[in-house]
């Protein structure tokens, strides 16, 4: 299975894995689903430090790329046609990196691992 993290399942990994579903471990820690971090989320967490709302202990491009080596994530940078494939997303909420997320998940034919019911109320697969 081929399932794009969204942020804060990210950084539960991470971190506070007491916080993720047991779907979401099991997805997870099977070595045959690819897991990817999307490049959105790397931005969001870069905001989110600079302004202080978001702790890390290392800057987040140190703390990302070690995640990423650690978790046998892959790195997914955004592309032209996920951000048009923005035009095609219901105005469900207007947070701009889930629907970032959601618009590269369809694009990509990605799931989302995420606990959002936001994200989970788009046509895109989702599993939490």
């Amino acid at each position: 299975m081929k399932c794009l993290l969204d942020t804060c399942t990210f950084l539960w990994l991470t971190d506070q894995t007491e916080n993720l579903s047991t779907e979401a471990v099991a997805i997870l820690q099977d070595s045959a689903n690819d897991l990817f971090l999307s490049q959105i989320s790397s931005i969001e967490i870069q905001i989110k430090f600079n302004r202080g709302k978001l702790p890390l202990g290392l800057p987040p491009n140190e703390f990302i790329r070690q995640a990423l080596e650690k978790h046998h994530l892959h790195y997914l940078t955004l592309a032209d046609d996920s951000i048009w494939a923005l035009a095609k997303l219901p105005a469900i909420h207007q947070d701009p990196f889930d629907r970032l997320l959601i618009a590269q998940a369809i694009h990509e034919g990605l799931a989302i691992l995420s606990p959002d019911q936001h994200i989970h109320a788009y046509p895109v697969r989702t599993i939490w």
